[in-house]
């Protein structure tokens, strides 16, 4: 059932929960944001928190958890009927991505490298290291997001809607393009340590 459509696209494609819960988790800081200037409820807004209990296929360890437990803050919200604990959503997802990317630090492989396996199987030595330290630099990013998520809590909701609605937002697309042109760079110049071997 999870997999049948929702509605159509004005192209005639399908919207399916894949399409439309990563969707949802994006735009949620701004329809908070809505329910604040119309004067709605805040502790409503938790009903936008339950579809994203659904799990998508592929996701494992912590990150496959992320859903239900941002799932259960809405729930808990709305039988509290809490308006401050929507707020506390950027937090958790931070603290999650953080948790998943600094644990893989100690595995064999991290979630970077795992990524980066799926557009190239026979990464070379120098991506694998390279991987390793983008792992360790969205560590750092997610720490200090989930800082300044935290801090925006005790703010007004216009400045937590601002910074979790869009500053927060623009900072990952920096660091997805700056890695990006880096990995480039890096895999397109290996160290000569390693073409010498």
């Amino acid at each position: 059932m999870l997999s049948m459509p929702i509605c159509k696209t004005p192209d005639g494609r399908a919207l399916t929960p894949a399409l439309v819960v990563p969707l949802l988790g994006v735009a949620l800081p701004l329809l908070f944001w809505l329910c604040y200037w119309q004067g709605w409820p805040l502790w409503l807004c938790g009903f936008l928190l339950l579809p994203l209990a659904w799990r998508r296929k592929g996701i494992g360890g912590l990150l496959g958890w992320l859903g239900p437990c941002v799932a259960l803050l809405g729930v808990v919200a709305l039988l509290l009927r809490s308006a401050e604990l929507p707020r506390y959503y950027p937090v958790l997802v931070n603290a999650i991505f953080l948790l998943a990317f600094a644990i893989s630090l100690f595995q064999s492989q991290t979630i970077v490298e795992r990524l980066a396996r799926r557009l190239d199987p026979d990464l070379p030595p120098q991506g694998v290291d390279y991987t390793r330290k983008v792992t360790l630099a969205w560590c750092v990013f997610f720490i200090i997001n989930g800082g300044i998520a935290l801090w925006t809590t005790t703010q007004p909701m216009a400045v937590w809607a601002l910074y979790n609605g869009l500053i927060a937002y623009a900072a990952m697309g920096v660091m997805f393009v700056g890695e990006w042109l880096i990995r480039r760079r890096v895999l397109r110049h290996p160290s000569p340590l390693v073409r010498h071997e």
